[in-house]
C-alpha cells in the first residue's frame, strides 16, 4: 500500500515512516509543510495519506487544507488525519463532502501500533474512523433533536459515529444485536435521518447532521 505522510515534528515522522515500513506500506513521500504536502498528494497519487492538521507556513490548518484540495482533485482521496487537540471544525470539514474514505485520530493513538495501522488500513479501504474523545465532543454539541435521545441511545450513536457495527456496539454493551438496532432505529427516527446498512454511510449521516 502506497502512503504519503505529512509532519512536521522529525521524531514524530521518522516515527510513522518506520512503523508503516515496518507493516508493509510504501511511503512515497514524507514531508514537513502544506504545499509540498499538495504537490505530494497529487502528482504521487498515493493510497492513503496520513496527515497532520498543523503544518507550516501558517501552523494552522495547512494540512487539512491540503488534504482538502487534494480530495477535490482526486475524489475520495483516503486521508487519515492526526492532530494533537480535539477541533471539532476540522472533523466536520473533513467528512463534509461525505466521500468517505476519511480518518480523524488523536496524535496520541499511534502509540498503541497495531490499532492505528489497522484503522489507516480501514481508511484506505474506503471506511472512517474516528478518535471516540473527537465523536464525544462532538454528540455532546447542543441541539433539540439531541436532547430526546435516551442515555442508551446516545452511547449507540457515539459508537455508531466511531464506525461500530450493530453486532461491535452490542457486543460493546452487553446487549443484543437486536437491541442495538431498535435503538438505531429509533436515533434515525428522532434525528430525521434515513435509515441505511452501510456502516460508513451511517457514520458520514451522523456526522454531518452533529456539525450542521
Amino acid at each position: 500500500m502506497r502512503l504519503v505522510i505529512a509532519e512536521d515534528l522529525a521524531l514524530l515522522r521518522e516515527g510513522l515512516i518506520r512503523i508503516f515500513e515496518a507493516n508493509g506500506f510504501e511511503v512515497l513521500d514524507a514531508v514537513d509543510n502544506g504545499p509540498d504536502l499538495l504537490r505530494a498528494l497529487t502528482t504521487l497519487r498515493p493510497d492513503i495519506a496520513v496527515v497532520d492538521v498543523r503544518l507550516p507556513p501558517t501552523f494552522t490548518d495547512e494540512g487539512l487544507r491540503a488534504a482538502i484540495a487534494a480530495r477535490k482533485e482526486i475524489p475520495g482521496l483516503p486521508v487519515m488525519v492526526l492532530s494533537q487537540y480535539v477541533e471539532q471544525l476540522y472533523a466536520r470539514e473533513l467528512v463534509a463532502d461525505r466521500a468517505g474514505a476519511v480518518g480523524y485520530l488523536l496524535k496520541d493513538r499511534v502509540m498503541v501500533v497495531d490499532q492505528f495501522v489497522t484503522d489507516v488500513r480501514k481508511v484506505a479501504a474506503g471506511g472512517t474512523v474516528m478518535d471516540p474523545e473527537v465523536v464525544s465532543a462532538l454528540v455532546n454539541r447542543r441541539s433539540a433533536d439531541l436532547r430526546t435521545l435516551s442515555p442508551k441511545e446516545t452511547e449507540v450513536l457515539s459508537l455508531m459515529a466511531q464506525g461500530r457495527s450493530n453486532a461491535a456496539i452490542a457486543t460493546r454493551m452487553l446487549v443484543t444485536e437486536k437491541t442495538v438496532s431498535k435503538h438505531t432505529f429509533n436515533i434515525f427516527t428522532k434525528l430525521r435521518l434515513d435509515q441505511s446498512d452501510d456502516d460508513n454511510r451511517r457514520v458520514l449521516a451522523v456526522l454531518a447532521y452533529l456539525e450542521a
